[in-house]
């Protein structure tokens, strides 16, 4: 009998209400998994889409400091961009088949002979200082000239020289005078050794070649009329004139231009 109370007592304790409520319930443990796991995943997507969040902001500070320095941002989502003067110009330089093109469609200066006085800029024609300091270069090769030839023709034969205008040795400086600019301005292209020393050049206004006819009005007819004062005035038009012309150069339709601005115009230079 003692034996058989003990394990009624043990069935009576197993059979508590909290044991008869689990049975009653057996779901409730997992209603509280369930639970669980809902309130995990939630942290889990809150913690992501702040995630997300905080690197959409990293994104568009990165974009804006990039707008900043002038690099590129995306086409599609980034602000506009301006680009800084060297990338400005990085970006406009040309290919080296661009280049070759455009040398290729590159044309001289070339104009109907009788229009091609009204197509010279004025900016070829040299001006009134620097053809002075050519003639002026050109005065003492004539006075060495001149020294070495009747200086020493007269020391040799032991002839004085003689005054005046007219005299043999005036008469003769005169023709070295002018030999010295008619023959090298025809047969050197329009160059004296003054003009080649500081890139000076006699041209016709029409285009062509200079003729001996322009060459002979020019270099010796007027400058032996403009070697006396106060016809030595007629240089001074070559300050004031469009084309920078002193009275010679009107006579035999001339000017002097600067040769490099010609040939740069033309594509000459190395």
């Amino acid at each position: 009998m003692p034996e058989d109370k003990q394990l009624t007592n043990e069935t009576n304790a197993e059979h508590t209400p909290e044991t008869a409520k689990a049975s009653n319930n057996p779901t409730g443990t997992d209603d509280q998994l369930e639970k669980q796991e809902a309130e995990v995943l939630s942290a889990i997507e809150s913690r992501a889409e702040s995630i997300a969040e905080k690197s959409n902001s990293q994104n568009e500070d990165a974009s804006f400091e990039r707008n900043e320095t002038g690099s590129p941002a995306d086409p599609l989502k980034g602000p506009k961009v301006f680009y800084n003067a060297s990338q400005a110009k990085a970006a406009h330089q040309l290919t080296s088949a661009e280049q070759q093109t455009l040398k290729q469609q590159w044309q001289k200066l070339e104009v109907p002979e009788d229009e091609a006085q009204a197509f010279l800029p004025d900016y070829f024609f040299a001006g009134f200082w620097i053809r002075s300091f050519a003639f002026i270069l050109d005065l003492l090769c004539i006075a060495a000239i001149r020294t070495s030839t009747l200086g020493l023709i007269y020391r040799f034969l032991g002839i004085e020289w003689q005054g005046g205008f007219l005299g043999a040795y005036n008469l003769a400086a005169i023709g070295i005078y002018l030999i010295y600019f008619t023959l090298l301005t025809k047969l050197n292209h329009g160059q004296t050794i003054g003009k080649m020393v500081f890139g000076l050049r006699v041209i016709a206004l029409n285009g062509t070649e200079l003729t001996w006819g322009a060459v002979l009005t020019r270099e010796a007819v007027c400058r032996f009329i403009l070697m006396r004062p106060p016809f030595l005035l007629g240089y001074l038009p070559t300050a004031f004139t469009r084309r920078k012309q002193h009275v010679g150069d009107y006579f035999a339709e001339t000017s002097v231009v600067t040769v490099n601005l010609v040939k740069a115009f033309n594509k000459e230079l190395a």
